[in-house]
């Protein structure tokens, strides 16, 4: 199913017509033209290739998987590589979806290798600030970053909110839980996902709004500078996310030592109980005679001292708090 709209004087004019019908629009100078290419083949590209002489590595970089978010700088056009991402709420995982874009002074070309980047999310931006559609393409790809970035700082909150909970597991009786480390590991392994595709769009946003590139109109600015601040933000959350899960990994090594430390401690007091009694019982329990050996008072006698010099160590550990 083809996607594509034609926008002409600040208005929409057409939508989701037949491909062949795109090179027309093109050549209509009047016309403001997106159109959404999921999982192109070099071949589908031809046409735009020639019609608006895009340049053979970008289009390569377009096709290829991958590709780090970036703005590249071609004679007749630009090329922008970025993800949208989606956090799974059970797991802590987090998806990306890749599109790659040129752009034109009157044409937004979109393309995916596969639909798990939401499109439709993007038309509805468009149609909900269609009095903004005289800034031509600078407005079309306004609406599809505002929706690649909404989906970074949405990820940011879900994650902020799984950390939360995850500090509350930290201090639980098993803080060496298995599950806790598998969400741990998770939370990292999103993270650094979260941050690779995060980061890179700041210097996106930056020189999109350059004036040499003349993509973003005085009606745009004020838009782009709030997107641009989003990114910021994003991506300053992200660091401290790091950050914040590196120190619950710390803190959950650290109470693993402080319990070893607890129980070998408390081994260690009970051991030095046990081996009084031992070591009385062991001594009167030598073959030869001792005071006592054949009468009740020496039974009593070791018997008491077993008790008392159990007791007081006891005590002793008790107040040092070792047991």
């Amino acid at each position: 199913m083809p996607r594509n709209r034609l926008y002409r004087d600040g208005a929409l004019a057409e939508e989701d017509v037949p491909d062949a019908d795109v090179p027309r629009w093109l050549r209509d100078d009047r016309a403001i033209v997106w159109l959404d290419l999921c999982g192109p083949s070099e071949s589908d590209l031809a046409v735009l290739v020639e019609e608006l002489g895009l340049h053979e590595t970008s289009v390569e970089d377009a096709l290829e998987n991958h590709e780090r978010p970036k703005l590249h700088q071609y004679d007749t056009h630009l090329l922008l590589n970025a993800y949208a991402v989606s956090l799974d709420e059970a797991s802590g995982r987090l998806t990306t979806a890749e599109l790659s874009a040129f752009v034109t002074p009157r044409a937004l070309i979109t393309v995916r290798n596969d639909d798990r980047f939401d499109m439709a999310a993007v038309t509805r931006r468009w149609d909900e600030s269609s009095s903004l559609a005289a800034s031509g393409v600078g407005f079309l790809l306004h609406g599809l970053l505002d929706v690649v970035v909404d989906s970074h700082f949405d990820a940011v909150q879900a994650l902020d909110d799984h950390i939360e909970g995850l500090e509350e597991l930290v201090f639980t009786e098993r803080p060496d839980d298995p599950d806790v480390q598998r969400r741990s590991l998770a939370m990292r392994k999103s993270l650094v996902t979260l941050r690779r595709v995060v980061l890179p769009m700041r210097d996106v946003l930056s020189g999109l709004m350059r004036r040499d590139h003349a993509v973003v109109d005085s009606r745009m600015t004020p838009y782009y500078q709030d997107v641009h601040d989003h990114v910021l933000r994003a991506s300053e959350w992200t660091e401290s996310l790091r950050d914040m899960v590196a120190t619950i990994r710390d803190i959950q090594l650290n109470l693993q030592g402080n319990r070893l430390n607890l129980i070998m401690k408390k081994v260690t007091g009970w051991a030095a109980i046990i081996a009084v009694p031992t070591a009385v019982t062991g001594f009167y329990g030598q073959n030869v005679p001792y005071p006592g050996s054949d009468q009740v008072w020496g039974f009593w006698t070791s018997t008491v001292a077993m008790l008392l010099l159990s007791a007081g160590l006891y005590g002793l550990f008790k107040r040092r708090d070792w047991i």
